[in-house]
């Protein structure tokens, strides 16, 4: 039985397309290392500093945390535990809707969390090489990148909030 045609496919990689695919998967790696290695720094999991950093754009339910990390809901309830146990986050009543809760990152949550974020290096040595409309023209193309995989990133919100990410 043929198949239709899938209006929505992807057009052929090129040779270009595949470089670039294969640096961003490096980039990736080497950033995932550098996090790893700094969350650990301040016994803290990768996992913990990602909801951490998720928590920056402000109180959220833990389902909501779930979805963006691409994980158990149960999962989130013991990294959740765990960084309330060291006083990095407070759960509270969503006032919208009391049987929901919150997750939102303390002060010291918030300490920690720009404290990991500004210990990455990653890429502060070879953006330095790159000239300030350089660096401002990798950005706008990572960000046309983002939005054309997640539509959500479009909104006017989101993009105040990357300005300031």
């Amino acid at each position: 039985m043929e198949m239709p045609p899938n209006p929505v496919a992807p057009p052929p990689a090129d040779a270009i397309t595949r470089e670039v695919v294969d640096l961003m998967a490096s980039l990736v790696a080497l950033f995932h290392r550098e996090y790893e290695e700094a969350a650990a720094a301040r016994s803290l999991t990768g996992a913990q500093a990602k909801v951490l950093a998720l928590l920056r754009r402000g109180p959220m339910p833990m389902r909501h945390i779930a979805q963006t990390l691409s994980c158990e809901p149960s999962n989130i309830t013991g990294i959740v535990d765990r960084l309330e146990n060291r006083g990095f986050v407070t759960r509270e009543a969503d006032p919208q809707d009391r049987r929901v809760k919150l997750v939102a990152a303390t002060d010291t949550g918030r300490d920690a969390s720009e404290e990991l974020r500004e210990s990455l290096n990653f890429a502060r040595e070879p953006l330095a090489a790159l000239a300030e409309d350089e660096r401002a023209q990798l950005r706008d193309l990572l960000r046309r990148m983002l939005e054309g995989a997640d539509p959500e990133r479009r909104t006017p919100a989101n993009a105040v909030e990357q300005a300031h990410s």
